[in-house]
């Protein structure tokens, strides 16, 4: 059984989400919007600041379907810049200023981002190979200042693109993702329509804006009149401090990866006031009840980015037996398809396919690896396409669909998206590395890992100090496996690909310290 959702949200007329947060500032001026670092912006002074900033945009050039960089600390000034490009009628590249150098840059060029907004004083430098303009608040901020404070015309159309995000690629090298400012609008209204969020509440924003999930922390709040809490890079970290400023603010929604639930539940959450999103990462069984007893109401979410952050939902029951993703969001349809693209009766298993309004336009300057992964739907309209998500599901009755695993090499650990081929092309790079092979190993609570399996060249013992420090040039902190061990050989099942079950397990897993490595 499929199962499709055309009711519940009520998307603006325009598809823009930039007009509902607009007609808040209109409706409760003098309203708390962002809360940051001991500081606080009104409706009307987050307005008029992202208009500012779009002005100075589009006198740097910004235009529809142009990506602007936005390389900001956690603070103040990150929504009113990401709103700001938007009223530019631009699309934002957004940049984890804890990235490696190296991997900004390469967004930055990848993306061919003319411009690049950031703080001449953080502590992310600008990449030494990036040949745009350079928006630096704090020293520009007096020229920022002069500029109109009312909104600049703009003919923005829904399926221009609102932001382009950027996820792990399995030949080596990171993929922007374009999604659709229509898409977005849509995500934000059926959350607050049909899946719990809180309208009107008090966000917790504590993901990082080079994770698509901040955006819900971010615009459901801003769309619906409520408050976003916005935590510092060092609170983010932090899962005590992340409690504090629950508490200090009155929060009322939260939303977490399994992992980071599991953090904040270890420094002793316990909120019976507050509602709960959970998504990014399989939910298991017990986590799911640990969590669901100590809130209001806990929603498990579920969708790739190349579908718009969630696209299902599933509103965890008092007493859990099975975790389930739910089903669609407005607008979205699910397809469960064999191998041959059939549908699978009720209790089959197959790969979900999303389809609908949440759908991104594409993967930016790779059309093939468009064509393969959004295929055209057989079963909607003359052009409408389907996502393979690389997820095998089981069709439950209704709308029900469980998660079974991944049908690729492409994980999830802490909630962030990796495909592990990524990871080894950079090992493989390495002079003392002959070959190598990434995989996940998982506790019994449930903690994901990644294990790197490596063959050295013959006579060398790769350091591995040096070798973490070669991965940390290029990839996330995420992606750097806590573990390496050295075999002498990858072996290969009967069909010449990797035997991961033949690989040898390592002892108990844990972080050690750099320079140590665990042997065979």
């Amino acid at each position: 059984m499929n199962a499709a959702r055309e009711y519940g949200a009520t998307t603006p007329p325009s598809g823009l989400l930039i007009d509902l947060i607009e007609a808040q500032a209109a409706r409760v001026p003098e309203a708390v919007a962002v809360i940051a670092g001991g500081t606080t912006s009104s409706y009307r002074e987050l307005d008029r600041q992202a208009n500012r900033i779009a002005h100075r945009l589009i006198e740097l050039g910004a235009a529809a379907d142009v990506p602007v960089g936005v390389c900001l600390p956690r603070g103040r000034d990150l929504p009113a810049a990401l709103l700001g490009v938007w009223k530019a009628g631009a699309a934002y590249l957004p940049l984890d200023t804890a990235l490696p150098v190296q991997r900004l840059e390469y967004m930055l060029e990848d993306s061919g981002a003319p411009v690049l907004i950031c703080l001449s004083q953080s502590s992310a430098p600008i990449p030494p190979g990036y040949r745009g303009t350079v928006l630096a608040l704090d020293d520009d901020r007096a020229a920022v200042e002069a500029l109109p404070s009312t909104a600049p015309d703009r003919a923005t159309d829904p399926e221009q693109l609102a932001y382009l995000m950027y996820t792990s690629g399995s030949t080596g090298t990171p993929k922007g993702v374009m999604v659709r400012q229509r898409a977005l609008a849509n995500l934000v209204c059926s959350l607050l329509d049909d899946a719990g969020a809180g309208r009107g509440g008090t966000w917790l924003a504590s993901t990082s804006v080079s994770f698509d999930i901040s955006g819900v922390e971010m615009y459901v709040p801003l769309a619906s009149g409520g408050r976003m809490v916005v935590a510092s890079d060092a609170e983010a970290k932090d899962p005590a401090a992340l409690l504090r400023l629950m508490d200090a603010h009155e929060v009322t929604d939260v939303q977490a990866t399994p992992s980071g639930w599991r953090l904040l539940l270890a420094s002793g959450f316990d909120r019976p006031a507050v509602r709960a999103l959970v998504g990014g990462e399989a939910l298991p069984t017990g986590l799911a009840r640990e969590l669901r007893g100590r809130v209001a109401g806990l929603t498990n979410v579920y969708g790739p980015t190349e579908t718009t952050i969630w696209s299902t939902f599933w509103e965890v029951p008092g007493e859990v037996e099975q975790v389930l993703l739910g089903g669609p969001l407005a607008r979205t349809q699910t397809h469960v398809l064999d191998t041959s693209g059939r549908p699978v009766p009720d209790g089959g298993a197959g790969e979900l396919h999303l389809g609908g309004e949440g759908l991104a336009r594409g993967y930016a300057g790779r059309p093939g690896l468009t064509a393969e992964r959004f295929v055209p739907d057989p079963f909607g309209a003359p052009g409408s396409r389907l996502y393979r998500t690389g997820d095998l599901v089981r069709q439950s009755s209704g709308y029900a669909i469980e998660f079974i695993s991944r049908v690729d090499d492409q994980v999830k650990i802490r909630g962030y998206r990796i495909e592990l081929g990524e990871i080894q092309a950079r090992l493989t790079e390495f002079p003392d590395v002959r070959d190598a092979v990434v995989t996940v190993r998982e506790s019994g609570e449930g903690d994901k890992r990644l294990i790197a399996y490596l063959v050295p060249v013959p006579g060398r013992r790769p350091d591995v100090a040096a070798l973490r420090a070669h991965l940390a040039a290029t990839l996330p902190d995420y992606m750097i496996p806590p573990t390496f061990m050295a075999i002498s050989r990858i072996p290969l099942n009967t069909s010449g690909k990797v035997d991961y079950r033949a690989l040898p397990q390592p002892g108990r897993i844990t972080r050690r310290p750099a320079g140590h490595s665990r042997s065979a």
